[in-house]
Parts: C-alpha cells; structure tokens; sequence
C-alpha cells in the first residue's frame, strides 16, 4: 500500500503523544498498589474508556468483522449487545463485593470465599489462558493487520507490536495503560466510523447495503447454527460475558482501581453505553466486505484489513492505522499487566515470598510481563492455522474450558452463602474435563457456546450435591477493608436499567 508524508506523521505523532504522555502521567509510580491498580485512583470517566479500549481490538474489528462476513453476520452484535446488560449487573451486583473487601485480583476474592486452593487454581487457569490463548491471538490480529495492510512479515509485525506494548507496560503499570487507553479508544471509535462511511460510500449508502444484505441483518440464526444458534442465547452466551466482564482481570483490573464505588459503577456503564453502538462500526464494516469483495477474501479474518487498504484515501490511512495498532497495544499492554499481576499477587506473593516488599513485587511484576510477551509472540504466527475457524471463535471457544467453572463458582459461592470450600474447588476443576469431552467428535456439531451452558449446568450440579453433603454450618463473613459509600446512586440506578431497556428495544427492532 502506498503511504504519503502526513499518513507517516500521523502515525508517528500519534504514538509519540500516546506514549510520552501514558510514561509520563505514570512516572511517580512506587508502591504495589500504584502499579497494578494506579493507586485506586481511577475516575469514572478513565475507567469508561479504559474498558473500552482494552476491549475494542483487533480481536474485535479483525475477528468479529471476519465472523459478521463470514456465516453470522449482524447476529454477531450479541456479543456487544448482551455484553451492556451482564455489564450492568457487573456494576449493581459483582463490584460492590470486590471493593468493599479491597481485592488486588479477582481469584484473590475465591480465596475469602472457598480456600487458597480455589484460588490457585483460578490464577493458574488464567495464567495458561492469557498466555496461550488472549495474549497470542491479539498478537496475531494486530500482526495480521500491518501484514495485509503494509505487506510485513508476520513474525516483524507480530514482535514490532509485542515491543511497543511491553515498553510503556512494564514502566508504569495500570496507570501508564489507563492514560493511553484513554487516546487510543478515542481513536479507535473514530476511525471505526471513518471506516464505516467509506464503506457506505462504495456499496452506494444504507439504503442499498439494506436490501443487498437483508439476509444477514437479523438477531437470531437457526438452532443448528454452528457458532450462534438462537438456543445459545437462553444461557451459553451470558456465560462468557459475564465472565469477561465480571471476572476477568484484565477487564476487571479497572474497577478495582476506581477512587469510589461509584466511580466504578459509573465507568462500567459509560463503557455499557458505548457497547450499544459499537455494533455500527465493528459489525457493519464486515458485511461490507463480504458485499465488495465476497469470495476474493484468503480469509474472512482480512476484512477489516481489506476495507482499509481499498478505500480509505491518503492522508486518512496513517490515523486508521496508528488507531488500530493502538487498540492492539492497548488490549496487549493491559493482558500484560493483569496478567503480571496474577502470578506477582496470587502465585509469587501468595506462595513463593509471602513477605516481598513493594518494590520486590514491582520487579517481579514487570519480569513476568517480559516472559509473557515473549511466549505470546512465540506462539501468535501459528494461529492462522485454518482448524482454528478464526481468530474470534478461536478466543472464545478456548476460554470455554475455564469460563463456565470460573462462572459457577463465583455465581454458586454468592447465591448459597453455606456452600462449603470443597464444592468451590469442585466447581473449578468440572469445567475443563466436561468441556474438553463436549469436544469429542460426538459432540462436535453442538455450538460452543452450547457447550458453555451444558459445562456450567455440570458445575453447578457437582457444587450443589457436595453443599447439599456438608453445608457450612455457619455462613462465610467477608472482611470489610475499603471505607466506600456502598449504597447504589439513583443516578448510576437509572442509567443502568435505561441501557436494560435500549437492548430490548434493539433486540426487538431486528428480531
């Protein structure tokens, strides 16, 4: 692709800013605290974008435009869709227990509420996750994009990405992610939309892309439908919403860190309220690519890419590109900081030296981040392999085996107060054997989003007979270490069921 000088300034202007700015505003950094959760400073408005942005990648403008133009199509949207509900209860329901009781990481709550064991064993299970699975496959998208777009060897875009993210990641933490986040979701949504002009523009405006693409603007696809039947929304697709949103730290590491409750609350649904419109410009570019360039795609995985490299003009290029490099950086650098933090709180600290001083964590922290970056671009350039089905279905059917158990033992452990510590570790260890043996060729037409819901019905029935064996006699009692206001605003109250409704409206336009 041909690039001008103000594509070029452009891009480099944007990461000089992006990157000067998030190393400066996080130079004061000492503590533990200030390195994994910014100090628990956030403001709802940081919090909002950051969500977003460490959301809004590749993974999504690469892989859901590759699965909207692939055999979904808009049914896709789900994903963002249902993600704002599960979001508003993440803020009514899940963030006032995780700060009232002051958790660095989300296992560290399994172990207030089951034993040390369940919480090793979640951190262990995210820890091969991020690594062999979200790390690597961010990796790849983004090495894809500069790939299709500059024409890169693989290997040098998937590594080019790995460095940049890792420099202002291992300096200062959370907060240098949170600054930058805040430019790059602004620039991502933005060219998202340029994107999504352009391409009206070529297929000849709305009106025409309606009645081109009537058969793949609907919600709900058939039940044998192999990656989004209407059965999986009943239960298999709140599973991994509700986890990612709820329970996972890479997500969920923003909240922790908000100054307040509300704040927290605050932010979780600014950034519900940007996922209801973010289907317009992750979503609809897709199915334009597969209206332009249909079969001529070596992959749908290249759409997005494709849309950029055809119809953008210069000038306009360098922007798009330094946003979407910027939203794989900014998912990247905030997988490495969660995940840093899991193995420095929940595995180094928590087993290995229990008494490390601050700084001893902050060093171990930025050692792991370094480790981690460098097995996930050992194993990126291997995920274009066709037997994964694309890099979206790739991520969510492998976060499978631990979601549904991560899920049911959180959800189990807060709705039966006298659940005991070994129905927690049961709950954890059901889901990868159920799960993997769902994916016996037997089974292999069933959804896997079906097979969420069948592996999470099998952990709550392995919990639920253990509790109904040796209930506790007396309920689990948390410990009380932040001093916020945990009563729920009016405001934050109204916003949230406001977003409740829009989705049902939505749902209900495009049935």
């Amino acid at each position: 692709m041909d690039f001008n000088w103000p594509d070029v300034l452009v891009f480099v202007l944007f990461f000089a800013v992006v990157v000067s700015v998030s190393l400066y505003k996080s130079r004061v950094e000492k503590t533990s605290e200030d390195f994994f959760l910014a100090g628990r400073g956030l403001p709802w408005w940081m919090i909002g974008f950051s969500l977003i942005a460490a959301n809004i990648s590749t993974e999504q403008f690469v892989g859901m435009n590759g699965s909207a133009a692939g055999n979904v199509g808009f049914a896709i949207a789900s994903y963002d869709w249902i993600a704002a509900i599960t979001m508003v209860f993440v803020a009514f329901y899940f963030l006032p227990r995780f700060l009232r009781i002051g958790i660095y990481t989300i296992p560290e709550y399994l172990e207030y509420r089951y034993n040390t064991t369940a919480r090793s064993i979640m951190a262990f299970y995210i820890m091969v996750i991020y690594v062999g699975v979200t790390i690597s496959a961010v990796l790849y998208s983004g090495g894809l994009t500069l790939h299709t777009i500059f024409g890169l060897d693989m290997t040098t875009s998937v590594w080019l990405i790995a460095g940049i993210a890792a420099l202002y990641t291992t300096w200062g933490g959370l907060k240098a992610i949170a600054w930058a986040d805040l430019f790059q979701g602004s620039a991502l949504i933005l060219g998202g939309f340029i994107v999504l002009v352009f391409g009206l523009i070529a297929v000849g405006g709305i009106d025409s892309f309606a009645v081109h693409n009537r058969d793949k603007m609907h919600m709900f696809l058939e039940a044998d439908h192999p990656e989004l039947p209407w059965t999986a929304m009943l239960l298999g697709i709140w599973i991994p919403n509700l986890y990612y949103w709820g329970l996972n730290q890479y997500i969920s590491q923003r909240s922790l860190a908000a100054k307040s409750l509300r704040h927290g609350q605050l932010g979780v649904l600014m950034a519900a309220g940007i996922q209801v419109v973010l289907p317009l410009i992750i979503v609809i570019p897709g199915i334009i690519a597969w209206q332009l360039y249909g079969n001529s795609m070596s992959t749908a995985d290249a759409a997005f890419p494709m849309l950029i490299k055809n119809l953008i003009p210069g000038g306009l290029k360098g922007f798009i590109l330094a946003a979407m490099a910027g939203a794989v950086i900014s998912s990247l650098s905030s997988m490495l900081n969660s995940a840093s933090t899991i193995f420095t709180m929940d595995l180094y600290k928590r087993h290995l030296k229990p008494g490390a001083s601050s700084r001893q964590l902050i060093l171990t922290g930025r050692a792991a981040t370094i480790l981690f970056v460098i097995l996930g671009g050992l194993i990126a350039p291997e995920l274009g392999d066709p037997r994964f089905r694309g890099i979206f279905h790739f991520i969510q059917d492998f976060q499978g085996y631990i979601s549904p158990g991560i899920l049911g033992a959180f959800l189990f452990g807060m709705v039966f107060r006298k659940a005991p510590p070994a129905a927690g570790v049961a709950g954890l260890l059901t889901s990868v054997p159920v799960y993997g043996l769902l994916h016996l060729s037997f089974f292999d037409p069933v959804a896997f989003l079906n097979k969420m819901a069948i592996t999470f019905l099998a952990v709550w029935l392995s919990m639920g007979i253990i509790t109904f064996l040796n209930p506790l006699k007396v309920p689990v009692t948390f410990p009380v270490k932040a001093d916020f206001d945990m009563r729920l605003s009016p405001a934050v109250k109204w916003l949230g069921y406001g977003i409740i409704v829009i989705i049902v409206i939505l749902y209900i336009v495009l049935f």
